[in-house]
């Protein structure tokens, strides 16, 4: 707090208070219901079972109950947001009309990659950078791509993609390429690493994802709220989904435009400037983030232990506890995001996810951390841990419906009595509590339906009747995959807490599933829903028909997986007008200069070689082999070892071409700019037989 302007401390002790009440309130809307439902749900149990599963279920609705309230009072205060016409702490209600950033005010973009589609990331760039031009605002802005690429093909397409919009577009002064040797801290190091080279020449800097695009009107506006609010150290916007076409990547996109602005506004009204950091799509103030957001190596070789991989958590925390605010501008359009296209590659990136989150149990107590971060933390790990929680309660539910069947009912308690003791039914309490909680789950979405149409918004999700069916579609789609998102996620909790760590992998951005895959990664869950389903059909009809949607979802797991990571599938969904978004019905200038940007034509090479296979390229082309080779770093000189071992590799990529090498030998080749270059001259001199492996 010292190091900051004195004027705007009254400004951040106003929205301090306001945001103390706001949260009380909060935890009082949380905890009162959930309490007096736990209540309700413990009465209405059979008495006479085991008091402990009694218990157990009780407990474990209470804070699912809770959990799912937060969503809801998150809508709710979204949609009073919304509909003001002036909300007070709108961290760009300071900003000018016009887009102008002063001269002096420098900002980096970075791009940080691993092993991603080179083209596309490039022409998402281009995108970028055209908007920026198309608004006169390049001049104040330079890009970074930070790559941390490990394959050898797309280490030299990324170079060649960077050289090739250099070229084009004139930005050899603005637009610069790095690739790091060692992947240290994955993209938190990557980040690191940009600050301690080149963070004192930039005020602020914008932290994209490899699928991440931005308007130039929205980077305008992000630069001019930091420079209105000097203690503002993170501001994030809320990133709409994009260029999805499978089935489950549309509907997934569909809820974040129907949905995401009612939620982001309820985020920022409940949080205001002690917000979440989401990793991207986000501007940083760079000189506190690198005096004071410096991630610690976690002691210990445990799942808590080591590298930190949910990065962004910890530092909008480390943002806050240095006295600056981090904030969600969810008033800002113009910011695009990419969704997983499959249901496995969203429980893929959730198991990196979820460990990640479960590490900040070791952080929540951290000394001077804000109680609205603790809370975050705390809301991660209840994202992955509250599906353990559901799996937990659903196996205590069935076996209390299982126990019924065992246990012989004792009408006759012992002593005189009158009357038999006849057990008691409440139909209309429990029909309340199933009510209750159904309202929790499906009122935000009703809510959001009647935004969108105050606002006469339903043409832009394809009319009233479109909109209302696609709303439809998409609860259904959730309803019957929730159970296999809560099946892999309490393995993914369980596993993380048993020490079985994950790798980093790039992220799949258009393969769709096949049927052995899909057998391989849902087996044990569709044998596990035939088992349940079976075994609560035999013991407890009447329980089986209220169980019945958890084990359907889990029983066809495996077609629905596959179907649903179909694009013809998703295409036919947008031929019969469902799950429209105003993306779609009225894409902004960026999103179709993208489309006509990845529809170029790729440059012209007389070489065999595919653009794909960037080793063959860097040894064979020459001008690509010249690039490649002035982009390597100045290294030591080889140990006599080292030098024979690169020279054993030269012999057999002349011997074996290509395809006898792997990949950590084609990265050793194209290390060593006097092995490549070697290998360069040996090549162009080979026979014509040997040649045809090289595409000579």
């Amino acid at each position: 707090m010292a190091d900051m302007p004195k004027h705007d401390l009254f400004t951040q002790k106003n929205w301090m208070r306001a945001g103390r009440w706001r949260r009380l309130l909060l935890l009082i809307l949380i905890l009162g219901p959930a309490l007096f439902c736990a209540a309700v749900m413990h009465s209405l149990l059979p008495a006479k079972t085991w008091p402990a599963v009694n218990a157990i279920i009780t407990a474990l609705f209470a804070v699912l109950f809770a959990w799912i309230s937060v969503g809801f009072w998150s809508a709710v205060a979204g949609v009073f947001v919304l509909l003001k016409r002036y909300d007070r702490f709108a961290v760009t209600l300071d900003c000018p009309d016009k887009l102008a950033i002063a001269q002096h005010v420098r900002t980096a973009l970075l791009f940080p990659v691993y092993n991603e589609d080179a083209r596309q990331v490039s022409e998402g760039i281009r995108t970028v950078l055209h908007s920026l031009r198309a608004n006169n605002l390049d001049r104040h802005f330079d890009i970074f791509i930070l790559s941390d690429t490990t394959n050898p093909e797309i280490w030299v397409q990324e170079e060649e993609a960077w050289f090739n919009l250099c070229r084009s577009e004139r930005a050899f002064q603005t637009l610069f390429y790095r690739r790091r040797k060692s992947n240290l801290k994955r993209k938190s190091g990557n980040i690191a690493d940009f600050c301690r080279r080149w963070g004192a020449n930039y005020q602020y800097m914008v932290v994209f994802d490899a699928d991440s695009l931005m308007a130039g009107e929205t980077l305008c506006r992000m630069v001019q709220a930091m420079e209105a609010h000097p203690e503002i150290g993170i501001l994030q916007t809320p990133p709409k989904a994009v260029r999805s076409r499978s089935l489950i990547a549309r509907v997934q996109q569909f809820a974040n435009h129907l949905y995401g602005p009612m939620f982001a506004a309820g985020f920022h009204f409940w949080q205001l400037g002690e917000a979440q950091y989401w990793g991207h799509n986000a501007i940083i103030r760079v000189e506190p983030f690198m005096r004071h957001c410096q991630l610690p190596t976690l002691p210990g070789s445990s799942f808590m232990g080591g590298e930190i991989l949910s990065h962004d958590f910890v530092e909008s925390a480390l943002m806050r506890r240095a006295g600056y605010g981090v904030w969600l501008a969810y008033e800002l359009q113009g910011s695009w995001e990419e969704n997983p296209p499959s249901l496995i590659d969203e429980l893929i990136r959730d198991r990196r996810w979820c460990q990640g989150n479960l590490q900040h149990t070791r952080l929540i107590f951290t000394r001077g951390f804000f109680p609205t971060h603790r809370a975050l933390f705390i809301n991660g790990i209840m994202s992955y841990g509250s599906a353990l929680l559901w799996f937990f309660f659903l196996l205590a539910s069935s076996a209390q419906a299982i126990s019924q069947f065992f246990i012989i009912p004792d009408y006759f308690p012992p002593g005189r009595s009158l009357f038999p003791d006849w057990p008691q039914y409440f139909p209309t309490w429990a029909l309340s509590l199933l009510g209750g909680t159904a309202c929790l789950l499906f009122i935000p979405k009703i809510l959001a339906l009647l935004l969108v149409m105050g606002k006469r918004g339903t043409r832009a999700y394809g009319g009233f009747i479109s909109m209302s069916l696609s709303c439809l579609g998409e609860v259904a789609l959730s309803t019957v995959l929730a159970p296999t998102r809560m099946l892999f996620h309490s393995y993914f909790v369980v596993a993380t807490l048993l020490g079985i760590k994950v790798g980093w992998k790039a992220q799949n951005r258009g393969e769709e599933t096949s049927w052995k895959e899909a057998l391989r990664f849902h087996w044990w869950g569709t044998l596990l829903g035939l088992l349940w389903g079976l075994l609560m059909y035999i013991t407890s009809p009447g329980f089986f028909i209220w169980f019945s949607p958890i084990v359907t979802g889990l029983a066809i797991s495996i077609p629905l997986s596959v179907w649903t990571s179909r694009v013809s599938v998703g295409d036919a969904s947008a031929r019969a007008g469902l799950f429209l978004t105003p993306a779609q019905t009225g894409p902004a200038p960026e999103l179709a200069g993208l489309e006509q940007n990845l529809a170029r034509a790729q440059e012209y090479c007389p070489f065999g070689s595919e653009c794909k296979q960037g080793f063959v390229r860097a040894v064979v082309v020459p001008r690509v082999f010249a690039l490649h080779s002035s982009l390597l770093q100045h290294k030591r000189r080889n140990s006599a070892q080292k030098t024979a071992r690169l020279r054993t590799l030269v012999r057999k990529a002349l011997e074996l071409g290509p395809p006898g090498l792997n990949a950590a030998e084609k990265n050793a080749l194209l290390s060593d700019p006097g092995c490549l270059k070697d290998l360069h001259l040996k090549v162009w001199a080979l026979d014509e037989k040997q040649a045809a492996l090289w595409g000579i």
